[in-house]
């Protein structure tokens, strides 16, 4: 009878790291970005000379920034959970399904790097 695999090995374990740590340096440059914006530091726009009737145009900036804000949350959220991943990873508990204990299938973790939850688990389970 064939041993049940508990967690990953070492080398995969380093494999996972070396992705998540690409994936989070873009999710930070894009955040960084993101934030840049949002704080109007890379505009070369004319809100300080534009004229305060031009209501159409302040609500549609308005609502710009609003999306850019979502989308940034979006992004730090996504953020905190590589950087959770990688704590998991440290742990040598990364890959692990937190409903069943199961190893996270590797296509499903190249996928979705931060998963806690194998499909099946996220499908069964819809509260998550």
């Amino acid at each position: 009878m064939e041993e049940v695999k508990k967690r990953y090995t070492d080398e995969e374990l380093d494999e996972f790291k070396v992705l998540i740590e690409e994936k989070l340096a873009v999710a930070r440059k894009e955040f960084n970005d993101l934030m840049r914006s949002i704080r109007g530091e890379d505009s070369n726009d004319v809100d300080d000379t534009m004229p305060t009737y031009k209501v159409l145009e302040e609500g549609s900036a308005t609502q710009s920034k609003e999306e850019m804000m979502r989308m940034a949350a979006r992004s730090q959220k996504f953020i905190q959970g590589l950087e959770a991943a990688l704590m998991r990873i440290k742990n040598k508990t990364y890959g692990i399904d937190r409903m069943t204990g199961e190893l996270i299938p590797k296509e499903r973790l190249r996928a979705v790097p931060h998963a806690t939850l194998s499909v099946a688990s996220k499908l069964g389970n819809k509260n998550h």
